[in-house]
């Protein structure tokens, strides 16, 4: 007899960087649930997004968990998944897996229809407040045309805007009414199919509200500053002022006001934490625990006041780097990776585990061979993308970022063994220039190899990257370049499709 596959639960948060599990080295965030992922399963320690193409990073991130495709195939960055990119939840459904969904989807309604045939409770857009979440019931014909009138900031405006919904949750936080729908999901499943049950929660993404209990459980005085907290970033590069994010808290960031930011942000996981102690439980009771592979993650990372800034919209480590924890059948526990990842890697790496074939139009590189062999290497480095702005390459424990934006020409290095949180520059230092040179040639190359000028913003990051060649060639000031900015807006507003590879 055929041994049956095992379930899978994803659990997905927002706005979670690397550094906030208790387990894996932050003495100050209480999250006991997740420190029994960790001594589980197997933790991922270098696990990454490629970056982003538009300042909600969430979106474009999304997009690649769950089509495996690279950054710059994806369609209006992300807002949509095309029909041609087979999602995962389509990949386990054709394997014969009951797929279920609840909480946030940022990708589309027709992506998400061919991706589950249940769900409850589920979130079209991006950020709402946790406590007035519009959701949606679960349709069979796949139609979610179910418009309701909204007024964001009814003070300022009177102009409600159209959301999906067929109702408001009011009172309930986003973390337990998701929570809820998946231990309802686990309690009533009663299918001989195995499951592929998808939690995406809304937190910790700001704005950080949550029940009192978890607020109290953090004391802002107590708090420890991050080493590269800044009051001011040091340089612009063109988004930092622009971005909605950097508004969350005035300049200069004062260190009070950020250890209150950073007390919310630990009091938001710990609510979601106890929610997952609530998912296992139910496993446990219902007898599939043991039978269920879990992966936990988040989408991207969030600064809250490293290098002087609030939000994602860069590629330093706190915003690019995330935790992934993997346990159940064939998983080893208490073990830790040091491998490159990146999360467009899970999908294909949950086909290999599950016996399920992996999709042509998948990008992902499985690396379920790291599991018995840590050792295995999945991606020797990785390359690194923000918006039109910045492009990066890590390797070998090495990072270069080269800014290029209409006024700045920056190259930043970082030997991240010695310097993980990103404070010296050793661009332009002694015995730096080739080390220097191999990366921006490796960043050429994957320039190549993801046919990123094909893309509009590759296609205007490297427009730029050659004019200040060109100025520094003939001795002249650096051009004032391409109005990015305006060029990038006006693409996203006509709503131009990107470019299909």
């Amino acid at each position: 007899m055929k041994k049956k596959r095992p379930n899978v639960l994803f659990l997905l948060t927002d706005d979670q960087r690397y550094g906030t599990i208790h387990a894996l080295g932050n003495e100050e965030v209480i999250t006991p649930n997740m420190d029994r992922l960790v001594e589980r399963g197997t933790s991922f320690m270098n696990t990454y997004i490629p970056g982003g193409t538009t300042s909600a990073v969430c979106m474009p991130s999304r997009a690649m968990i769950n089509s495996g495709k690279y950054i710059f195939y994806l369609d209006a960055c992300g807002k949509d998944i095309p029909k041609e990119h087979v999602t995962m939840g389509q990949a386990f459904r054709a394997g014969g897996y009951h797929c279920f969904e609840t909480g946030k989807w940022h990708n589309g309604t027709e992506s998400f229809a061919r991706s589950f045939d249940s769900g409850e409770n589920i979130f079209f857009g991006g950020m709402w407040d946790h406590w007035n979440v519009p959701v949606s019931d679960f349709r069979e014909d796949g139609v979610y045309d179910n418009l309701i009138n909204f007024t964001p900031n009814f003070s300022a405006n009177m102009e409600p805007v159209k959301v999906i919904a067929d109702r408001i949750h009011a009172g309930k936080h986003s973390t337990n009414l998701f929570s809820d729908s998946a231990i309802k999901f686990i309690h009533d499943y009663s299918g001989d199919a195995p499951f592929f049950m998808y939690v995406s929660f809304l937190a910790p993404h700001d704005p950080r509200t949550m029940p009192e209990e978890y607020r109290n459980m953090y004391d802002p005085a107590a708090i420890t500053l991050p080493p590269n907290f800044q009051e001011m970033p040091s340089f612009d590069y063109g988004w930092n002022a622009n971005g909605r994010d950097e508004t969350t808290e005035a300049y200069p960031r004062k260190p009070e006001k950020i250890r209150r930011h950073i007390a919310d942000y630990y009091a938001m996981i710990s609510h979601i934490d106890a929610q997952i102690g609530k998912i296992l439980d139910a496993l446990e009771q219902k007898g599939l625990l043991e039978d269920t592979i879990i992966v936990f993650t988040g989408d991207n990372g969030l600064a809250v006041g490293q290098h002087g800034l609030m939000g994602k919209q860069n590629l330093y480590e706190h915003s690019i780097k995330l935790p992934l924890v993997m346990c159940g059948p064939g998983i080893p526990a208490g073990q830790r990776i040091n491998g490159y990842v990146y999360l467009l890697d899970i999908y294909p790496t949950l086909c290999e585990l599950c016996d399920i074939p992996i999709p042509g139009s998948v990008d992902g590189k499985s690396f379920a061979g790291m599991f018995q062999n840590p050792a295995y290497v999945t991606r020797e480095d990785l390359y690194l993308v923000f918006q039109a702005r910045i492009r990066g390459v890590i390797s070998h424990g090495f990072k270069l970022l080269e800014y290029r934006s209409e006024q700045l020409k920056l190259t930043q290095l970082f030997d991240l063994n010695q310097d993980p949180w990103e404070k010296n520059n050793l661009a332009g230092t002694a015995g730096t220039a080739p080390l220097v040179e191999k990366l921006r040639g490796r960043m050429a190359e994957y320039r190549e190899e993801w046919q990123e000028e094909s893309n509009e913003f590759g296609r205007l990051y490297w427009q730029q990257y050659r004019q200040y060649e060109a100025a520094e060639v003939h001795g002249v000031p650096g051009p004032k370049g391409v109005n990015m900015k305006n060029q990038i807006n006006d693409w996203m507003s006509k709503k131009v499709t990107a470019p299909q590879l």
